[in-house]
């Protein structure tokens, strides 16, 4: 695992407290997608976290497994959610039966997988017509401000436009869809959430705090009640195997 996978372990109190969850209408896709319902569905929610996934999941009655590769995110988790089993495992080495489940999922984890690796991985513990449902909730650009937001990140990072996500080949076609979706919270939870990400984590605490200082001084007249919408569109694909 690279060095911004493994930085979640020492911030997953504040991961489970800030990063935003995911809306009804996402498992209502999963499910028109996967052609079965959630209920009674044997699931593992790979790359779990702290359990933001697995638990609503988990409230739609499928019998879900979380896979979790860090220590700290795997406390957390064990923390908040003590009725779900976890175990430790990552993508790339599923340590689960074959053919034993009916869905596979990764919530904001797929990327942090070798598809060489974690393609012939999902297609060995699905069991025939089994699906693997990868999804990201993205940031809405089409907001204008979260679209300023979103550039002053790249500026800031060095980083070019962000392409469309590659979907991974040896699995059949995807299924696509989008969910949009707000949530409103404060402005300080706001910017804790954008803290939380792996590239902040990494880049050390004086930098981020710079950042952040400045941050909240553009963000600061925007919001005057300090609460902030933030819009997100869930991106989800579905592959049934």
């Amino acid at each position: 695992m690279t060095t911004r996978a493994r930085s979640f372990d020492a911030a997953a109190a504040s991961y489970a407290a800030h990063r935003p969850s995911y809306p009804p209408a996402l498992l209502d896709a999963v499910e028109s997608l996967t052609g079965r319902p959630l209920a009674g569905a044997r699931v593992a929610d790979v790359g779990a976290g702290t359990g933001i996934a697995t638990a609503l999941l988990h409230e739609r009655g499928a019998e879900v497994l979380a896979v979790e590769p860090g220590d700290g995110m795997a406390a957390e988790f064990r923390r908040a959610h003590p009725g779900i089993p976890i175990v430790r495992g990552d993508g790339d080495r599923l340590p689960l039966a074959t053919g034993a489940f009916d869905l596979l999922t990764y919530a904001q984890a797929w990327h942090w997988t070798d598809p060489a690796r974690s393609v012939p991985e999902a297609r060995r513990v699905l069991r025939p017509g089994g699906a693997l449902a990868l999804w990201w909730n993205d940031a809405d650009a089409t907001v204008p401000w979260i679209a300023a937001q979103e550039e002053r990140l790249r500026v800031f990072f060095g980083v070019e436009e962000e392409t469309h996500r590659t979907l991974p080949e040896g699995l059949g076609g995807f299924t696509t869809r989008s969910v949009t979706w707000t949530r409103r919270i404060t402005l300080d939870d706001h910017l804790a959430n954008l803290a939380s990400h792996s590239a902040f984590l990494v880049l050390g605490e004086d930098r981020t705090r710079a950042y952040f200082a400045g941050e909240r001084e553009l963000l600061n007249p925007l919001f005057p009640d300090g609460i902030v919408e933030e819009q997100y569109v869930v991106n989800l694909s579905v592959a049934v195997v």
